[in-house]
């Protein structure tokens, strides 16, 4: 493995992107050869010109230092890009993370996830709509995945855990801190429960404006699909839904949720065609047509119902139908409406 101060050292070096850095990390190989990298080393390694670059090596240094044994002291994985562990989905998009900080069980990352959102001021009908469809999710073996806020995703993890299943917080701060700090004991339950926190930012790293954006490409690229539960026009959920877009993840709204205020970014959306969806069943139905959650009364009940760890079961048969899906061996269902192409 990588020494992990070295990779905490390269993924410090300011206006480099993920690839770059990359090019950095397979170039120094040691931390020695990192502190003795020029300038202008980094910016041939870049291929181009890096402007207001301050270059302070042994500095940038000193820090990884610290942010490692901050991570070993509260037990959070470090996950470069380059090695096993890190979600392979996230290696698909656009601009994946150099590096991964994870706090608690890491998931089967070839099940496909469920990405549940929303507006940090639902309405109770927003609320009860996120709370059911995570619980159902859950029940049919999908992990949810959130970003810990108040209001939708705080609804959907609590939902995902009531119901026994895994559920991913994804951070905009550091895996050693909590926020909202409301919030903390619904972070315990998600590890308790063999759930994971996970972000971009190293140990230490505090609750940054800009964070949050970042942090929902992280959402998105990390799911099969992206379900809005209520969003108003400003809402940073509908971040989440061009993420989703550019990704070519399949996005729905809540069918349930489109009146009023925190209806309409939900509006905007189905008018350019994203699907409206009331429950689990319709994207189950999407993603591998004919497949039913458990407790639907099409569901056959007693001998003949399989348990999570059957072929037959939901998540199961979700996995080996995106997996051929991958290989090119199916056709594409129509859960896939819409992408962003460009900027237009």
């Amino acid at each position: 493995m990588t020494d992990p101060v070295l990779l905490l050292a390269v993924n410090r070096i300011p206006c480099l992107r993920w690839d770059e850095k990359l090019r950095v990390l397979d170039a120094v190989r040691t931390l020695d050869g990192f502190l003795r990298l020029r300038p202008v080393d980094a910016a041939l390694l870049a291929g181009r010109r890096l402007r207001n670059l301050v270059w302070r090596p042994g500095d940038l240094a000193a820090e990884a230092e610290k942010h490692h044994r901050a991570a070993e002291s509260r037990k959070i994985r470090i996950l470069p890009w380059t090695e096993p562990g890190y979600p392979p989905q996230l290696r698909e998009i656009y601009d994946p993370p150099f590096l991964l900080f994870a706090r608690g069980a890491l998931p089967d990352w070839s099940r496909p996830a469920l990405a549940v959102v929303g507006t940090r001021m639902p309405t109770g009908a927003g609320r009860r709509a996120a709370y059911e469809l995570a619980f159902q999710a859950a029940e049919a073996g999908i992990p949810v995945v959130s970003g810990l806020a108040r209001g939708i995703d705080g609804e959907a993890h609590r939902g995902c855990l009531d119901a026994g299943g895994l559920t991913v917080a994804v951070l905009g701060n550091g895996a050693d801190g909590i926020y909202p700090v409301s919030h903390r004991g619904l972070a315990e339950s998600i590890l308790e429960a063999g759930g994971l926190a996970l972000t971009e930012y190293a140990p230490g790293e505090g609750v940054r404006r800009h964070h949050f954006p970042a942090r929902n490409r992280i959402i998105s690229g990390l799911c099969r699909g992206v379900v809005i539960v209520e969003a108003p026009l400003k809402s940073g959920a509908l971040l989440t839904a061009d993420y989703a877009l550019e990704q070519g993840r399949d996005l729905f709204v809540h069918g349930g949720c489109l009146e009023g205020e925190n209806g309409a970014g939900l509006r905007r959306l189905a008018e350019d065609g994203a699907p409206a969806i009331f429950s689990l069943d319709a994207i189950l139905e999407e993603w591998s047509p004919g497949t039913r959650r458990p407790g639907d009364s099409r569901v056959p009940a007693g001998p003949e119902r399989r348990g999570p760890g059957d072929s037959g079961a939901p998540g199961r048969s979700l996995a080996l139908f995106l997996q051929e899906e991958l290989e090119g061996n199916t056709p594409r269902p129509r859960g896939h409406y819409f992408r962003r192409l460009g900027n237009g």
